[in-house]
């Protein structure tokens, strides 16, 4: 039987290949295409269907990070329990779901940080790091707290206040993960100055289960970004961080791109930094209040965000590092768009999630209407490498590439929400476990009832909830 297989396979000489070589080729392939390999003869269909090959491709399409946080998450005890990988990768290019747990109760903890927006919120040595923000009366916060995790997801978690005064107080900041250690800049104080200064904060694990966190001032040398507030960042391959846009001085909003290149001081046992701008043809119109985020191979992604004539934005763009270059990518409206709701949006977060996709969620639109939903970008669907370039002339005669996203794949798609309903919130912070299923999400501002202290019932939130991607492991 095995050989009438064989033969039925036209007798290509694939199936005489070793077993490593048959699967370096299938790592190169896209899944549909193992699909189909899977069902032409015998020893494709066992190769196909291991689970040491499909762990392969959940690095390759997920990135080793989230995959060996799964494992660490999952129940396996010595490796003696084979992990579904098959099971799971299916599980997830089809998932739509999203379950929310209500994390803490501000009223109920006497240790918890204040209601606040536009602070930072980091996932960092199995710990939530919250710093800054603005509150009620525009005055800025100037605290540090840190929550420990480790591998409870779902409990009720316990925050503790590490720092005060340091960095000084602001609002409107970025603070990254790279390599262990957060990397913050700018920001805008309750009077209004922008900042430019970089810090480099730590976490420390003691033996006596006490967590103890450090901020350093970074060296950067004498190049440096102009100051700013709003401005979006993200880190890429733990050594770079990418910021864009913000609002400047006088107001001015801006459409610069920057990189700060981490470098260790093997003398004195310390991070410099040094900043460089990335000049480009063409680059995103000037913004703010939008997000920035990595999705893998030196590449970022920028969405929304408030434009120069205030005008809240729509627009995907992609910056390739390795090329220098911002493209804008052109897509269809989601099939599922619900009557009244529009995805351009400021304030939302952009969060990577298990499976490679980009979960924006919240934000508010150009009314000031405030959203609780969760859409997805799937990026695997945006590949500028094959897709065909167009150019248009805009109404100032410069012109922009754009990239059409993969035509057979929509690339937004909005999931529903179950579990605990969390309010309406733009300007709050999200972040994602390394294993990406699951997302914390706190503070922002929300609408409440009115009240004298509160301007046009507008209210900082201080909840912290957990954003949940559902799987059967």
């Amino acid at each position: 039987m095995e050989m009438e297989e064989n033969q039925s396979y036209g007798g290509s000489p694939i199936i005489n290949l070793s077993q490593d070589h048959l699967f370096t080729i299938l790592l190169f392939l896209p899944i549909d295409a193992i699909v189909s390999l899977s069902m032409t003869c015998r020893r494709l269909r066992a190769l196909t269907c291991s689970d040491t090959l499909w762990e392969s491709l959940c690095r390759r399409d997920w990135g080793s990070r989230c995959v060996d946080a799964l494992k660490c998450s999952s129940n396996i005890i010595n490796n003696q329990i084979e992990f579904p990988w098959m099971r799971l990768y299916k599980q997830v290019s089809v998932l739509n779901t999203v379950y929310c747990h209500r994390l803490c109760d501000p009223i109920s903890q006497m240790d918890f940080p204040t209601p606040r927006a536009s602070h930072s919120l980091n996932f960092v040595s199995d710990s939530l790091v919250l710093f800054g923000g603005g509150r009620e009366g525009g005055r800025h916060v100037d605290d540090t707290w840190v929550a420990y995790i480790g591998k409870d997801f779902g409990r009720m978690l316990k925050w503790h206040k590490v720092h005060s005064g340091i960095p000084s107080g602001r609002f409107g900041h970025t603070c990254v993960e790279m390599g262990g250690f957060l990397v913050l800049f700018g920001g805008i104080n309750d009077l209004g100055n922008r900042q430019n200064d970089t810090w480099v904060g730590q976490i420390t694990h003691c033996n006596n289960n006490v967590i103890t966190f450090s901020w350093r001032l970074l060296d950067v040398g004498a190049m440096a970004p102009t100051p700013r507030g709003a401005h979006a960042a993200g880190s890429i391959d733990n050594k770079r961080m990418v910021i864009h846009g913000g609002i400047g001085l006088l107001g001015l909003r801006l459409g610069d791109t920057w990189v700060l290149e981490l470098s260790e001081d093997t003398d004195h046992n310390l991070l410099t930094g040094t900043w460089h701008e990335v000049r480009t043809h063409q680059s995103p119109p000037a913004r703010s209040g939008h997000t920035l985020t990595c999705i893998g191979r030196n590449r970022t992604i920028i969405f929304g965000g408030r434009g120069t004539g205030y005008e809240v934005l729509d627009d995907l763009w992609l910056l390739d590092l390795d090329t220098h270059t911002w493209l804008q990518i052109v897509y269809d409206i989601p099939r599922n768009m619900p009557e009244g709701v529009s995805l351009g949006r400021v304030g939302h977060s952009a969060t990577m999630v298990l499976g490679g996709r980009l979960l924006i969620h919240g934000g508010e639109d150009s009314q000031r209407h405030r959203k609780d939903d969760f859409w997805v970008v799937d990026v695997s669907a945006i590949n500028p490498y094959t897709s065909t370039k167009s150019t248009t002339v805009q109404a100032s005669s410069s012109s922009t590439s754009r990239v059409r996203s993969n035509s057979k794949r929509m690339i937004w798609k909005l999931w529903r929400s179950n579990g605990y309903k969390a309010k309406c919130r733009s300007f709050h912070r999200a972040c994602a476990d390394q294993s990406g299923r699951y997302v914390y999400v706190f503070g922002g501002m929300v609408d409440g009832v009115l009240q004298p202290t509160e301007a046009a019932g507008l209210r900082f939130d201080g909840e912290l909830f957990l954003v949940e991607l559902l799987l059967h492991l």
